[in-house]
């Protein structure tokens, strides 16, 4: 499903974001990327949904070969990768039914199929009640739950989640990482980028720790020990 071989990001003039990376991610996996502030995990996710391109090394999603991915091919690459922020990323002048229907129609998807898909998506984040309701008029969980149920709207085979808990009280973190399994229970592949130990430790699924840019582990079922 996700494979990385060899692949560095290196920044002017000589700031090394990852360094020689490789690792494999099977269909379905959940799996998460950690380490302390400074480590890699953002660039690594940015790599995943080409929002960066690697200096070396080469990046496949589901065998499509993405590390020199041109611009215009990139909106078809996130209908396969949904992507979750830490700050949510929400229009604020548009509802939540607004902000998710969006999604849909910058994509040219038909007004039917908005219609259709909306509703459902809704209901998987457990938000059938606020379809109404603006950014400003959330709490910062069911934000975040906007966030992913956005992110689902077009079946991704990958979910890549970059400190979606970062901005969230312990049970708000708890409620999403609840939806990111049932989601990942769904087949949807999961890399949740993270420095909360706790939510790491709480998954007991597989663990890649960086430091300095680099795997200094990868862990079956692990904890997060740094």
């Amino acid at each position: 499903m996700i494979s990385l071989k060899h692949v560095s990001k290196i920044y002017p003039p000589n700031v090394v974001g990852v360094e020689a990376i490789s690792l494999h991610i099977k269909p379905g996996e959940f799996v998460s990327i950690v380490g302390q502030s400074g480590t890699g995990k953002s660039t690594l996710a940015k790599l995943l949904f080409a929002e960066e391109r690697p200096t070396r090394g080469t990046i496949e999603i589901g065998g499509w070969d993405i590390t020199n991915i041109r611009d215009h091919e990139v909106p078809l690459l996130r209908r396969q990768i949904g992507v979750v922020f830490q700050d949510f990323k929400l229009l604020q002048k548009k509802t939540v039914y607004e902000n998710i229907a969006f999604a849909l129609q910058v994509s040219g998807t038909p007004a039917k199929r908005i219609r259709d898909v909306v509703p459902l998506v809704l209901n998987i984040v457990n938000l059938s009640d606020k379809t109404d309701r603006y950014p400003g008029q959330l709490s910062g969980g069911e934000a975040q739950r906007v966030a992913i149920a956005r992110s689902l709207v077009h079946q991704p085979k990958v979910l890549v989640a970059d400190e979606p808990t970062g901005n969230l009280d312990t049970l708000n973190a708890g409620e999403i990482l609840d939806l990111l399994k049932k989601i990942n229970e769904f087949g949807t592949t999961v890399v949740l980028v993270t420095h909360d130990r706790d939510i790491v430790n709480r998954l007991k699924r597989r663990v890649i720790t960086l430091d300095g840019g680099k795997i200094v582990s990868d862990v079956e079922e692990g904890r997060y020990r740094l």
